[in-house]
């Protein structure tokens, strides 16, 4: 079985700043590759994270150069989206200042005018970094049936003028003509396995190397454009966790267990497990997000968030969750695109009951907008360089 290398190349793009990477990495220089994404970038059912595609492609970094000094960023969190992104890349992925960058969240995103936003946002905010970061943007597909985010994120990365690679227009057409059968790449058709993930680093490689044979064609690299795509409510986002904000806690406690890297996501969050129990916090911005845990140890409580005081519509968080591959860091938007300002969040316990296995954890409140004031705090990320 063969691949079509070639037409996985979903935007050629401005080359650029990878190019520039290419011929500092020839001169020995000190580099870091990271990645963002979801549960594919954290290397999800690789047997081991050495054998996920993130860490090959650092791999081919590293034996194309072999005079330089490489760092590998892997900042992937499972069942995560680009809008939790927004949020994180400061800590988890920015904070070491990353001379390449794998954007990756085509099968986590879904195919929505939200989810371009939330995208664009991410794109900007990495692409955007005062040091010139190069991006590439990959394209990961599910297995059963083509789907993925790539109608819209495309759009991102023609406008931004970014590479970018398919797995939907490479991968995926071998399972579709039975030439490559599903469960030789992965068990779930979504994450793959240890050859799936070598096949979606091949493809990430191939195209790299198209550019790096190319590197004696200079190109000026593209800076972001001053107008986004989008209204771009997103680019500035804050997350407010238990060590940056102290809300009004009224039955709520703060968690203050240390948390072990990024991938450990219910810390430093609140927890409550009678019904009455409340927190309010005070936020500013034009989109807010609540992040909390839903379990599959069932019941769970059942908590609504009040915006505004706006008690005749509120929002239900129900920390049920009906699947059973592990709980979930859900993430539920309760404003988007309203007034940028100062909003009042109050959550609150309305149900409860004896035979709860967990209590109500809520794990962050993210607020959106070009109003929003940045917090810094242990983002828990030690050891994050391999």
């Amino acid at each position: 079985m063969k691949l079509n290398y070639e037409a996985a190349v979903a935007n050629r793009g401005n080359q650029g700043r990878i190019k520039e990477v290419f011929r500092r990495a020839e001169q020995g220089e000190k580099l870091t590759i990271g990645f963002i994404g979801g549960s594919i970038t954290q290397g999800s059912l690789a047997s081991e994270p050495k054998l996920c595609y993130a860490y090959h492609v650092y791999e081919w970094w590293r034996r194309t150069f072999p005079k330089a000094e490489f760092t590998y960023i892997n900042a992937g969190i499972g069942a995560t989206d680009s809008q939790f992104g927004c949020a994180r890349a400061d800590s988890d992925l920015l904070a070491y200042r990353p001379d390449f960058v794998i954007v990756e969240f085509s099968v986590n995103d879904g195919s929505t005018p939200h989810y371009l936003e939330t995208y664009e946002g991410l794109v900007r905010r990495i692409f955007g970094a005062e040091w010139q970061p190069a991006v590439l943007l990959v394209h990961n597909v599910c297995y059963d049936n083509g789907a993925n985010a790539q109608l819209m994120h495309g759009k991102a990365a023609r406008y931004y003028e970014l590479p970018a690679v398919s797995m939907q227009s490479c991968i995926y057409p071998e399972l579709a003509a039975g030439r490559l059968e599903n469960r030789e790449i992965t068990p779930d058709d979504l994450h793959p396995n240890d050859y799936g993930h070598e096949l979606v680093a091949s493809v990430i490689t191939y195209f790299l190397e198209k550019i790096q044979a190319d590197l004696g064609n200079r190109e000026e690299p593209a800076a972001v454009k001053a107008e986004p795509l989008t209204a771009n409510a997103y680019q500035d986002s804050v997350r407010y966790r238990n060590d940056t904000v102290s809300p009004v806690l009224a039955g709520f406690v703060p968690d203050n267990e240390p948390q072990q890297g990024i991938t450990d996501i219910f810390k430093k969050g609140w927890t409550a497990s009678e019904k009455g129990a409340s927190i309010v916090f005070e936020v500013e911005g034009s989109c807010i997000g609540v992040q909390y845990r839903k379990t599959i140890q069932l019941p769970a409580p059942v908590a609504e968030l009040i915006l505004d005081g706006d008690e005749e519509h509120p929002h239900i968080l129900d920390a049920n969750f009906g699947e059973t591959w592990g709980d979930k860091l859900e993430l539920d938007t309760v404003l988007e695109h309203g007034e940028d300002r100062k909003h009042r969040v109050e959550i609150r316990i309305t149900e409860s009951h004896e035979a709860d296995k967990q209590p109500f954890y809520l794990v962050s409140v993210i607020a959106s907008g070009k109003g929003v004031e940045r917090v810094d705090g242990d983002s828990g990320i030690e050891n994050r360089k391999q």
